[in-house]
């Protein structure tokens, strides 16, 4: 018998007609980046014009070390979830406290940056209840079109199981099967591996591979 679909999150959305044609789709969650250096990023202008013609309750914040004032004024906005990236080594320690506080541990998204042969910093399960395992890269916060390490997704899957765990990194046509089999993750984040150019949809890629899920 086979298992239920994997939750599916599409991030890097930058235009209308792909919002229309993926929710039609069937994606669950919408991923609007706002982190400047990214080729993928929006003004918060330009993500309140994609935020209202994306369902609520489907609306993902994509950012990096925000400040309380811009996480304030996308709550504001419309956000449902807030994905943060950064790397932990680097984190103030009243960082984490001060992002759930903001938005509620069950809205925060947390987005490590870390290395493959490091241990997960147990210290941040305590501030959400989400976390997303992407490729690592010391000069970049996703995006990148690498592969993850799929052993340790699943790993940390396993000793963390109260929390929920995304699967990003690299996902394609190619490999999103195989990577779900292997992780057992029930939630996949696709970005790179399913453009046209960076923040441009390959829609009919997408629907084709959520309907074979």
């Amino acid at each position: 018998m086979k298992s239920s679909k994997p939750i599916v999150k599409v991030c890097g959305i930058t235009q209308e007609n792909d919002v229309t044609e993926l929710v039609e789709a069937g994606v669950n969650w919408f991923g609007i980046n706002l982190y400047e250096p990214s080729p993928r990023s929006v003004d918060l202008k330009r993500a309140e014009k994609l935020l209202s013609i994306i369902p609520v309750g489907q609306r993902v914040l994509v950012d990096v070390l925000p400040d309380i004032a811009k996480l304030q004024a996308c709550k504001t906005a419309g956000f449902d979830r807030f994905q943060i990236h950064f790397n932990p080594e680097d984190l103030p320690a009243t960082k984490l406290s001060d992002w759930a506080k903001c938005l509620g541990k069950q809205n925060l998204w947390l987005a490590p940056k870390i290395p493959p042969d490091s241990d997960f910093p147990k210290n941040l399960l305590a501030f959400a209840d989400t976390f997303i395992l992407d490729a690592y890269s010391k000069s970049a916060f996703g995006g990148t079109g690498k592969t993850g390490n799929w052993g340790l997704f699943r790993d940390y899957k396993t000793l963390y199981s109260s929390k929920t765990w995304i699967l990003a990194g690299g996902l394609s046509p190619l490999n999103l099967q195989e990577a779900i089999q292997a992780t057992g993750t029930e939630f996949v984040d696709l970005n790179s591996g399913f453009e046209t150019a960076p923040g441009i949809k390959d829609t009919a890629l997408l629907a084709s591979a959520i309907q074979a899920l």
